[in-house]
């Protein structure tokens, strides 16, 4: 029914418009030229109305003598954004509350042959929501947008717009159906080894009448007497030899796929196909010296975590494309992740995002949809958020990629940490209420619901990220760390290198966006630090000051804004290889890092390694160096230069480690060899130079070259500003037309290729050393290459 004529209108007024289904009234606003593009400019505060209001969508569809001869007829909704009222041929036959759930109701007595009329109102969630609040004797932290269960995001955050956003977000459709229908697929590893997987398929089934039917599996039937109403079923299967699902960078993400029927009388009557990935997971938490372990098994395996924290890739969801999902999860797997957590003020994403992260072997830390605040507990809303844990689990369980379930995003650390206690006068009756409601939903509810769905081997619930705010000692003793010492507390880079938890699930640093990026959002007059567009293009309150406060003391500060955005992106880059590599070297006693953030809602500076549009800003260049399962990095411990390799692969490796001390201008100084071996899975401190080696060369003009079997990486002893860079002269020669080979005669620090069409480089903001001759593969041919290093910064 999506594809019918739509219209859509303000309630009470006459003139309707045109609507696209699934949409929202913001796109549909704009489509229709009644607002102007709200990521333009200064937009959005003037599109603040829309929220208030409420709206209503209509269709006419017509329905044939034939159609309404079947036994049933349901109205489905995967999706309607909030509160809305469905009025079928004038009648109420539906009210909803909750963004993140599917609405189905039986519609076949208020349906008639020819014309009907559907018609959806929707109520403003803001004015819902201060109604709700209104109820409580007490003020919930973040005002209204707790009470009502719609992406959080959408009330604004600080990398991200306020457009609350209401209409039929997802697909809707008429479905027909006789005799039964599958209401869910879902499996269980019974026995799963080398030799033999054991399986239970488990079919809910509704039967209209009572009788007998099959489930066939290609041609092979399990036939079933079913009863009239509800009827669980198991369809047992046994794969031989069976092939493991491994996550990148360990082995093939293998799927299975399984096409199951159900029939009566030799009729098909409905068709569901499954892919699967048998695998095992785990979580382990043990005690020992330190505090307790935070790691997952995969396959008995344990496996060191490399990834991200994803956002909603827009402000308006329905926009988002199947490719959308794809490419962001291609992006991640180019960039070595092997996780993906999906952060709890968004929405559950669509199964498109799964289907990738399976396909490519990423694993997802699933959030439930709770972030940075507390949330009420009456039985209404509690039954709500239980009937929304089990559609998503339903439909998400047999994801291989699907590693933990999380309560929340930040609700237990900010009520532990925050102080919201004081700031909003809670009586110690307040308090324990609050928080006992707190209990109600992520100690309780959730996790029995989730008992009750999900086979023990794919059960694995953490009640909140982080376990422990970031100023307590404990939280790198134990549990996962969101760790933000850096941005909110302002420190320096070098802190992440001691600031090291078990698991680190969220840290990060502003980088701007290219020029190009902001080009389309802001007229030219506003491309400055002053201009009301682009203040507004930064959500953090201290953004542009906490940039320029690392950057004075890291680089020197360029005068030109887009050199500014080129350097903030270095900065970026920088600050997240200190904080990656340290995370990495402590293996096994860190055993995750996932940052914040992959991804924007808009185009905006953020903390994000991809732009709203899908370019990579340097850092995320710098994550794929840094997450390789092969990792030489250096470190500077106390009156020594330690050379470490990591080795995320599950085999050993031996070889030559080659250190070579080099002059910008490419003169060799000292170097030095030997042969190492690095054993699977783990991080080694293979070599040391003692400070007083290296005192007689001048170390602003000395990089140190680290080679081991194929694997290189470059050492710089000073932090960029206080590095002696020569102007390099940069050549570009073509191999063919999307390969070139560059090089240079001196060092080239922060080499950034760009070009007029949107072209990706497979390598960029790298560091060119003089002799050295790099190939570098390009999406498509180019007329012009533009080259940037950061010696063309420093005048």
């Amino acid at each position: 029914m999506s594809t019918e004529n739509w219209t859509f209108s303000k309630q009470n007024e006459t003139k309707k418009h045109k609507a696209t289904i699934p949409g929202t009234i913001h796109t549909d606003l704009f489509q229709n030229q009644l607002i102007p593009d709200p990521f333009f400019g200064t937009n959005e505060k003037q599109l603040q109305w829309i929220e208030n209001e409420n709206w209503e969508y209509e269709t006419y569809f017509s329905l044939t003598k034939f159609e309404l001869k079947n036994q049933n007829i349901d109205l489905e909704f995967e999706g309607l954004d909030t509160f809305a009222t469905v009025y079928l041929n004038g009648k109420a036959v539906l009210e909803t509350d909750n963004m993140f759930r599917k609405w189905t109701i039986a519609v076949k007595t208020h349906l008639k042959i020819g014309t009907n009329h559907l018609k959806v109102v929707f109520h403003s969630a803001v004015q819902k929501g201060k109604d709700e609040a209104k109820k409580l004797s007490y003020t919930l932290p973040e005002k209204e947008r707790v009470f009502v269960r719609k992406a959080q995001y959408q009330f604004g955050w600080d990398w991200g717009p306020r457009f609350v956003t209401a209409g039929i977000w997802k697909p809707v459709q008429l479905k027909f159906w006789n005799s039964a229908k599958i209401e869910s697929v879902k499996y269980e590893q019974k026995v799963l080894n080398e030799s033999v997987a054991d399986l239970d398929f488990i079919f809910t089934i509704f039967a209209q009448k009572s009788g007998k039917y099959q489930i066939k599996l290609g041609q092979k039937p399990f036939p079933y007497e079913l009863k009239k109403g509800q009827n669980v079923v198991k369809v047992p299967i046994t794969i031989q030899n069976p092939i493991l699902w491994w996550s990148n960078g360990l082995g093939v993400p293998h799927q299975y796929v399984f096409r199951f029927s159900l029939e009566q009388n030799q009729q098909k009557i409905e068709e569901k196909e499954l892919k699967i990935g048998l695998r095992t997971i785990e979580l382990i938490q043990e005690k020992d010296q330190v505090g307790t372990s935070f790691y997952f098994k995969l396959n008995g395996k344990p496996v060191f975590m490399k990834g991200a924290n994803v956002v909603p890739p827009d402000n308006f969801l329905p926009r988002v494309s199947d490719s959308t999902y794809f490419s962001l999860v291609e992006n991640a797997k180019k960039a070595n992740m092997n996780m993906l957590r999906v952060w709890g003020g968004g929405v559950y994403f669509d199964d498109a995002f799964y289907e990738a992260c399976d396909a490519n072997g990423i694993l997802v830390w699933q959030d439930f949809m709770f972030a940075c605040s507390m949330y009420p507990g009456d039985e209404k809303f509690v039954k709500n958020v239980k009937q929304e844990v089990i559609d998503n689990v339903n439909r998400l369980q047999n994801h291989p990629s699907i590693a933990i379930w999380c309560g929340n995003n930040e609700n237990d650390e900010g009520w532990h940490n925050w102080g919201w206690q004081k700031q909003f006068n809670y009586s110690k009756a307040d308090s324990t209420q609050i928080w006992n409601d707190y209990k109600k939903v992520f100690h309780e509810m959730i996790p029995q619901t989730l008992d009750s769905l999900l086979p023990k081997e794919k059960n694995i619930y953490w009640s909140s990220s982080p376990s422990k705010g970031w100023g307590r000692k404990e939280s790198l003793t134990q549990g996962d760390v969101h760790y933000w010492g850096v941005w909110w507390g302002k420190e320096p880079f070098e802190i992440y290198e001691e600031k090291v938890g078990r698991f680190v699930s969220e840290y990060g640093f502003q980088g701007m966006p290219n020029l190009e990026t902001l080009q389309k959002v802001m007229n030219k007059e506003d491309l400055n630090f002053t201009s009301e567009a682009f203040k507004n293009h930064q959500k953090h309150p201290t953004g542009y000051e906490t940039i320029n406060e690392h950057m004075e003391r890291d680089f020197v500060v360029p005068k030109d804004f887009e050199d500014y955005l080129y350097v903030s992106q270095l900065l970026q880059a920088r600050g997240m290889k200190i904080a990656i590599e340290a995370h990495r070297r402590a293996k096994p006693y860190c055993m995750g890092t996932l940052y914040w953030q992959l991804n924007d809602c808009w185009p905006v500076t953020s903390w994000s390694s991809l732009d709203y549009y899908g370019n990579w800003k340097a850092f995320h260049y710098q994550a794929k160096q840094s997450f390789e399962n092969l990792l030489l990095s250096v470190a500077d411990e106390n009156e020594k230069h330690k050379i470490y390799l990591v080795n995320d692969n599950l085999e050993s490796f031996s070889g030559k480690l080659e250190l070579e001390l080099l002059s910008f201008d490419g003169k060799s100084l000292w170097e030095t060899f030997k042969e190492i071996s690095v054993k699977g899975n783990s991080s080694a401190n293979v070599h040391e130079i003692p400070k007083v080696d290296l005192e007689q060369f001048d170390l602003q003009q000395t990089v140190l070259k680290v080679a081991f079997n194929d694997i290189k990486s470059n050492f710089f002893f000073v932090k960029p500003k206080d590095l002696k860079l020569q102007k390099p002269n940069i050549q570009i020669r073509n191999i063919d037309e999307v390969t070139i080979e560059i090089s240079t005669d001196v060092l080239a620090k922060n080499v950034f290729l760009s070009s007029e069409n949107d072209t990706f480089f497979e390598d960029n903001y790298f560091d060119l050393l003089p002799n050295e001759k790099r190939i570098i593969k390009l999406s498509k041919a180019v007329k012009e290459i533009k080259v940037k290093s950061l010696f063309d910064t420093m005048k």
